[in-house]
């Protein structure tokens, strides 16, 4: 049954729309955009690389870092070994790191800056260089990873500015770690 088009209807035709016109961002909101089953972290599938980053993103303080934890041991395992999905969760990474709202954002930076730092495979190649003939290159996922954080390095100075001088000081040794 048509409404007559003088009455009201009572479904609703569209969303309600910012007083700015800017429609709102919600956090992680480009996580679907990543092929999570397709590549792989420490321990096969990076699937549950998405809950992870949203337990990091709205977990109270000990899931947040419990979840933190476990992507570091899935992307950046023993502080130093980055894996296939590393590079694609550092944007991520960057995201959680700037919102006030995150719990472990000192944590999320150190761990940005262990990406960074890491030259595992590449130090490894140097010695062993047939590892680069290998159809997945750890090498190349080592690059990627570090020039995903150099991607997102415009963050630097807000977070060097911050009120936390835990996030300050740690923003400031990935700073540096990027400059070498």
């Amino acid at each position: 049954m048509r409404t007559a088009p003088d009455q009201p209807s009572n479904e609703r035709t569209s969303r309600p729309v910012p007083p700015t016109g800017v429609a709102p961002t919600t956090p992680l909101a480009a996580l679907t955009r990543v092929p999570w089953a397709e590549i792989q972290d420490s321990t096969g599938c990076a699937a549950a690389i998405p809950l992870l980053l949203n337990s990091v993103a709205w977990g109270d303080p000990d899931t947040a870092s419990a979840a933190l934890g476990d992507l570091r041991k899935r992307i950046c395992q023993y502080g130093f070994v980055v894996e296939q999905a590393t590079a694609a969760t550092v944007p991520f990474l960057w995201e959680l790191a700037q919102l006030p709202q995150v719990t472990c954002r000192t944590e999320i930076i150190q761990l940005l800056r262990s990406i960074a730092g890491a030259r595992q495979w590449e130090s490894t190649a140097a010695v062993y260089p047939k590892l680069l003939n290998h159809r997945e290159n750890p090498v190349v996922w080592e690059r990627q990873a570090r020039q995903a954080v150099r991607a997102k390095s415009g963050a630097l100075s807000r977070l060097m500015a911050d009120e936390d001088t835990a996030i300050a000081h740690a923003t400031t040794e990935l700073a540096r770690t990027l400059d070498e």
